[in-house]
């Protein structure tokens, strides 16, 4: 039977803990208190922190005996993940508590475990900027409210809250799909939303369509799923958190952006969607060496900022460079008519020798072959003809 796995440092958060094991025993689920702490714990548990590091090859286990907290926060992050993906068809749910050191090192964990296992981290950091925490996940932070040093009339309440969050979900699971069709990964942005929506529906029939939010971990996600083997293939059509990436902006891509599709070789049909923008906050937010920029106010708190002729020079060669890495079948649509809904002429960012900088930059660096193709389309980027343009072309490819 798989067992519900609760976790902290036992030897600070050993009140909280034991707390927990109270709570959630009575539902019948087997419970297992899992310290990841280097001191000796002041509650029971039932997975040691040594076993935790034992999961890791070569774990320094000097770490137990050492006064530098950074270094054992680092060595328990790094055991933790490993220690989470060797359990992690035992794991019905997990949730862990922790201050800044025990969430650093609990999320790590969670990180590493698959889509749909339920995990929640109570934490005092939860309620600032969480994404170093839950990266692509689908971790649940809780703010603690009250610092977890023992517990109070506050903690009592949310840890109570937490543990009965977590049972619901591990007592209630999702139904089982029955759904035999393969999924493809779409990438959108409210600018793109009229073509991805329509491509959507177009390939419905026959797969099933999974749509990302382009705003940096949208794209990790839909990468992240596409190595782990659970997308057929990538409609990629808005590649715009690549101008995050290259320019400043606050909703970057990494790197590694389309490494995976050269690494597995799955088939791949892209455009150049929302490369006609940077995204900032609200106004206060831009970089003072932006001000004599062009900028939309999408709302009081988002700000896009158009992009240069020099800078969509740049997206085309890397972009057209990754492609190149990529031995698989992949072809790139690029619609001559404008890349976003606010790229059209007479629209707020209608800049055409902008837009001929990023297409002949495409069109120089992609080295043609006969898996490898650029093709040109006398189309608006939402118009239903490019739309029907990527179903057919992803279609193609697949049956090939």
């Amino acid at each position: 039977m798989t067992a519900i796995y609760v976790v902290g440092t036992a030897d600070t958060k050993g009140d909280e803990l034991a707390y927990l094991r109270a709570i959630l025993e009575p539902s019948g689920t087997p419970i297992k208190v899992v310290d990841v702490g280097i001191r000796r714990p002041n509650c029971a548990v039932d997975i040691t922190a040594q076993e935790v590091g034992a999961a890791m090859p070569n774990f320094d286990s000097s770490v137990f005996e050492s006064d530098d907290r950074g270094a054992a926060v680092s060595a328990m992050s790094t055991a933790f993940s490993a220690f989470c993906t060797m359990h992690k068809e035992d794991i019905a749910g997990i949730l862990g508590i922790g201050g800044g050191g025990g969430t650093s090192i609990i999320s790590a964990g969670l990180r590493a475990l698959p889509y749909g296992i339920p995990k929640m981290i109570v934490s005092t950091l939860a309620s600032g900027d969480t994404s170093a925490f839950v990266g692509v996940s689908d971790t649940i932070m809780v703010p603690a409210i009250t610092d977890l040093a023992g517990l109070n009339r506050v903690s009592r309440q949310v840890l109570h809250n937490a543990a009965h969050g977590l049972l619901g979900m591990v007592h209630n699971p999702a139904p089982v799909t029955k759904d035999t069709k393969q999924a493809v990964g779409l990438s959108m942005f409210g600018v793109t939303t009229p073509c991805v929506t329509h491509v959507a529906d177009l390939i419905a029939g026959t797969v099933d369509p999974l749509i990302f939010h382009a705003t940096g971990t949208g794209g990790q996600t839909m990468e992240r799923l596409a190595e782990e083997g659970s997308l057929c293939g990538l409609i990629d059509v808005t590649l715009t958190e690549l101008c995050d990436f290259r320019v400043g902006g606050v909703l970057p891509c990494l790197p590694e952006r389309l490494d995976v599709v050269a690494r597995g070789q799955i088939p791949w049909v892209g455009a150049p969607g929302a490369l006609d923008m940077v995204n900032f906050w609200a106004p206060d937010t831009v970089p003072a060496i932006f001000a004599d920029r062009k900028f939309y106010h999408h709302n009081p708190n988002v700000t896009l900022m158009r992009t240069t002729p020099a800078e969509n020079a740049d997206f085309g060669r890397w972009i057209g460079e990754k492609l190149n890495a990529c031995g698989g079948r992949v072809t790139l649509l690029i619609p001559e008519k404008g890349v976003s809904m606010l790229d059209i002429e007479g629209g707020e960012f209608w800049w055409p020798e902008a837009n001929a900088a990023l297409f002949n930059a495409l069109e120089d660096t992609i080295q043609i072959t006969k898996s490898r193709q650029v093709t040109r389309l006398p189309y608006h980027i939402n118009d239903p003809e490019f739309a029907a343009a990527l179903a057919a072309t992803f279609q193609k490819l697949t049956e090939d």
